[in-house]
């Protein structure tokens, strides 16, 4: 009872809002089911629960949801603990409020005040504006039962698995796969067949999305514990044993398939490799590939020997493990190699080691000023990740001087050559001088 109290009461130190208040709580699983695949408009507040203006929106929010009810849908998503789906509608601060309309793939963002009748306001014009447009004939992405988007399904995108194959493709592959063991006289995998394949449209490229025939193929259904119809499994990326397979337990639409599949990839994506800057092609990319790239400007060798280098490599492996979901690009180099890369990016003035964060696209960066320690460092990409930090322009990308890669030893100091003075005269020198 004691823990079933303390978890009751940490849940409500981070929920905002319950089920009386009439905001719905928005998650990864539930979002494109709620929202997008709604007809309805929506409004969103996406929130961290230690936001300070957050707390404060938080009863302004609850009287607009209240008094819209039945008209507008008000929504709720903790981006603190749901980050790519902040990231999905580039939330970049808090509290951000978006706006989903017809097309609900690309949301308005809400610019009122931050009061209940400043917020209900800017909802009944919004809805009056979508009516006005399906006046006009005009349709958006969002909409119907399904919530798949808008994307044309494509029936190649389902690969047919059978005995003979499965273990080639699925078990001794390299993909990330789901897995539908179906009968072909099943009503509810019959109902499943659209969404399966608008989800496996949709994933094409991230994940392989299967199906097998449980009543014919009976080897693989066995060895899977098949007891019923749809059975999902989830098998990870690499090579698998057959204890690697995982049930499914999401929804059946196929926004809950891509929705389900979204979290399980980022959270197997192996850990980021941390690249050391030695040609303007390294640089590019891990840095124009990626939305941003953490640089870290590491001491001289001679300052820094091998065993102080690779705790600091140490550090960073752990962080872009920590942050992997990000997606962002990891390099590094030593202090001086690069001078026109430190210039552009200010580095040096603090001293070593050093770390930038770099967007090539917006042509922007943010210099970490705190501690270069694990927890510094993570405070640091932790506000990058929500897009806060002191940004400075980028005039022109760096550029890079080749360079050759560090050999994993210890720096030594060039050997000066030694000077024979045994043929040389004292007194001459002396009558010289």
């Amino acid at each position: 009872m004691i823990v079933l109290v303390l978890a009751a009461l940490c849940a409500g130190a981070t929920a905002f809002y319950s089920s009386g208040d009439g905001v719905v709580d928005l998650t990864p699983s539930n979002f494109d089911r709620e929202v997008v695949g709604s007809d309805a408009l929506w409004i969103v507040e996406f929130y961290a629960p230690w936001c300070g203006h957050c707390q404060s929106l938080t009863p302004e929010w609850k009287k607009a949801a209240k008094a819209l009810q039945g008209v507008v849908k008000v929504g709720a998503v903790n981006a603190d603990d749901h980050r790519d789906l902040g990231g999905r509608f580039s939330v970049q601060g808090f509290p951000t409020i978006k706006i989903f309309g017809l097309n609900k793939n690309k949301p308005e963002d809400y610019q009122g005040g931050r009061t209940a009748d400043a917020i209900i306001n800017t909802a009944l014009s919004k809805v009056q504006s979508m009516v006005r447009d399906r006046m006009q004939g005009k349709s958006g992405s969002g909409g119907g039962g399904s919530g798949g988007g808008s994307q044309k399904p494509d029936p190649g995108a389902v690969i047919e698995l059978t005995d003979s194959n499965f273990e080639d493709l699925v078990i001794n592959g390299d993909d990330m796969w789901l897995v539908e063991f179906f009968a072909p006289w099943c009503g509810h995998c019959k109902n499943l067949a659209p969404h399966w394949t608008q989800a496996a449209t949709q994933l094409k490229g991230k994940i392989k999305m299967g199906t097998l025939d449980a009543t014919v193929h009976t080897v693989m259904a066995n060895r899977y514990g098949v007891r019923g119809y749809p059975t999902i499994k989830m098998f990870p990326a690499g090579k698998k044993s057959e204890s690697d397979a995982q049930e499914y337990d999401g929804g059946r639409t196929a926004s809950d398939i891509v929705a389900w599949v979204n979290d399980r990839y980022t959270a197997n994506l192996p850990a980021p490799e941390i690249y050391e800057i030695t040609t303007q092609d390294v640089f590019d990319k891990n840095c124009q590939e990626s939305q941003l790239c953490v640089v870290a400007v590491l001491p001289h060798i001679l300052d820094c020997q091998s065993a102080c280098r690779n705790k600091y490599i140490a550090t960073l492996k752990t962080m872009g493990e920590k942050y992997k979901k990000q997606q962002w690009g990891w390099l590094w180099t030593e202090a001086a190699a690069q001078p026109n890369l430190e210039k552009t990016l200010g580095i040096g003035g603090f001293g070593y080691p050093a770390m930038a964060a770099v967007n090539s696209r917006k042509k922007l960066y943010v210099l970490l000023k705190g501690p270069f320690t694990e927890t510094g460092i993570n405070e640091y990409l932790r506000s990058l990740s929500y897009g806060k930090g002191s940004t400075e322009p980028l005039k022109d990308l760096p550029k890079v001087d080749k360079t050759e890669p560090w050999d994993g030893k210890d720096g030594q100091l060039p050997v000066e050559d030694d000077i024979d003075l045994s043929d040389v005269e004292l007194d001459d020198l002396k009558d010289e001088l």
